[in-house]
């Protein structure tokens, strides 16, 4: 698979592929972290991270702007009482609520269609999506490259890097969720 991507990983027009493709699956509700594995498994641990990130901080705009164009009101008319909850928390902790949103396991372009429909500034959207994902796009991306390398050359080296390309990030970002709730449970 990645091999047949190999003479493209560097073509001019990879990054705006990428971030097309992410649109579009995005639209379709496809799940994200697939594509954010497959643009590692394709671009490798470096290119595949960051055109990863790029690709999910593009979808996330689209859907954000979805959310806008909808409004609050017809937002939650479609999404229930939950949809409601999540609108009106956003709108009173901004960034801080983003970043969490991007720790639940909710569908990527519902939660940013929902996120949209609040009155969050777009700044706020994307430094929280950016500082939320970060940790699983490395993970996600560097674990489906390391993945074809234990595949096609498995050794301790191979199966090590594809496990910490794992644990650091996530760790990571366990580290950070923590010291987020103790801040916000002593606020």
């Amino acid at each position: 698979f990645a091999a047949a991507f190999r003479p493209y990983r560097y073509a001019w027009y990879a990054l705006p592929l990428v971030v097309a493709v992410f649109v579009v699956f995005g639209l379709v509700l496809f799940p994200v972290v697939l594509l954010i594995a497959a643009t590692g498994i394709v671009f490798g641990p470096v290119l595949g991270p960051l055109y990863a990130m790029a690709g999910s901080l593009a979808s996330a705009s689209a859907g954000f702007g979805i959310g806008r164009w909808m409004g609050a009101g017809r937002v939650e008319q479609l999404g229930g009482e939950r949809i409601a909850k999540l609108i009106h928390g956003v709108r009173r902790n901004g960034t801080l609520a983003v970043f969490l949103v991007r720790k639940v396991p909710v569908p990527f372009t519902l939660a940013n269609v929902a996120v949209g429909a609040s009155s969050i500034r777009f700044r706020d959207f994307i430094i929280g999506t950016t500082l939320g994902m970060t940790a699983l796009v490395v993970a996600v991306a560097g674990f489906g490259y390391q993945l074809t390398r234990v595949l096609y050359e498995p050794s301790a080296v191979s199966v090590t890097a594809a496990v910490l390309f794992v644990a650091v990030p996530l760790t990571i970002a366990l580290l950070v969720n923590r010291a987020l709730r103790r801040g916000r449970l002593a606020a």
